[in-house]
Order: C-alpha cells, then structure tokens, then sequence
C-alpha cells in the first residue's frame, strides 16, 4: 500500500493522553466505535501549527483523515459521528434549547479554557499571585460554584433517551482534569463527583484514563 495511502487507512487523531479537550475525543472515538490511531503532542511550547496537526491555534485535538483536518474537540467529535456505524442518539451543543443546559455548556468549555490558561501560564513561568492569574483562577471558582449548584437540575433536563451528550463528556473531564493536574480541589463540589462517580462506569472512561504520555 503506499505510504500516503496507509497513513490514512483510518483517521489520526492528534492530541494528549493529559489533555481533558483530547479526552472528550477520545471518550467520543470509544462509544461510536470508530477505530482511530494516537498521534501525541509533545511540546505543549511549541509555536509550529504542524505539530498540531496544522492547527493555526496551535491547540488539541485535531483529526487528521483522507478529506483533511478537523481542528478542536466538538469538530473532531461531529466527524467521529459521521463516521460511526453505531448511530447512537447524541446530544450536541445546538440541541442545548434552554438556558440551564445551553449555559452549563458555555461555562464547562469555559471552565477548561481557564484551566488550560492557568497550566499553560505556569509552564511558561508566569508569575504565581498576578493579577490575571487571581482573576482567572476567580473566574474558574466561579463557574465551577455555578456547575455544582446546577447540575442536578442539567441532568434532569437532557432527554433521557440519550446515549451520550457532548455536555456531559466535557463536565466530566473538567471535572477530573481539574484534579489530575492539580489546578483546583474538586472534594467540595459534591454533586459534580455524584454526576463523575456515575459517568465513570462507562466503558469509554475506563479506557480513556488520564495519563502523561512518554
């Protein structure tokens, strides 16, 4: 087969085994059951959108296939979907039609946003205590705050037929990833650690653990 031809046998998916955004993805590639290869990131300070798969962002995930780049997580996932065999009934961001639902969404992305921004920030040897770092980690507190007081009532209100929600893929790895690296304690968010006990007895979870790749 030639070497084009067999790079694209199946799709590249580019990111981190650490990253909650690849996580989401990969949680994505698992229950849709598309067969996907891992091609890691290493240099998070690396400036050359090759590296990440031609994203300009310079950001993960990216998927790389026969048609081109899909750059960010929801685009990754739309065209995991597409190619899915399994059609289970998906739950997306637009379906999101009321403000308790559309808002818990805005703010999980939002949340991981901050959190990559307050990692990132710490690698490239940001002072710790700066203005912008106390009002980015305030910000983070204050959705996380809005998250737990809110998500009984988010829950209760996807459509209980689902077989997956983007919201719930991107709360959950919020949620653990805020642990995994040590930005935030999540033990006083009680009812986030119900929905993450819960979430986590999929399948998908337990293959997609956390983890820095080597």
């Amino acid at each position: 087969m030639p070497a084009a031809i067999e790079e694209f046998a199946r799709p590249i998916l580019i990111g981190r085994s650490s990253s909650h955004f690849t996580r989401i993805t990969r949680i994505f590639t698992s229950e849709l059951g598309v067969d996907c290869s891992f091609q890691v990131v290493r240099d998070l300070m690396s400036s050359n959108p090759e590296d990440y798969g031609g994203n300009p962002a310079l950001r993960i995930p990216s998927l790389k296939t026969r048609q081109g780049v899909w750059f960010g997580s929801l685009n990754v996932c739309r065209e995991l979907s597409r190619r899915s065999e399994l059609k289970p009934f998906v739950v997306w961001p637009e379906d999101l039609d009321t403000p308790v639902l559309a808002n818990a969404q805005e703010l999980a992305l939002q949340a991981m946003s901050t959190e990559v921004a307050l990692v990132m920030s710490q690698m490239g040897g940001a002072v710790e205590g700066s203005a912008h770092q106390a009002k980015l980690r305030t910000s983070l507190m204050n959705m996380m705050a809005w998250l737990e007081a809110n998500v009984g009532a988010v829950l209760a209100a996807l459509p209980a037929q689902r077989d997956l929600s983007y919201l719930e893929a991107t709360l959950y790895c919020l949620v653990t990833h805020l642990e995994f690296r040590n930005v935030l304690p999540t033990a006083p968010y009680s009812e986030l650690n119900r929905f993450c006990q819960q979430f986590a007895t999929r399948a998908s979870v337990r293959e997609t653990a956390f983890r820095f790749d080597t």
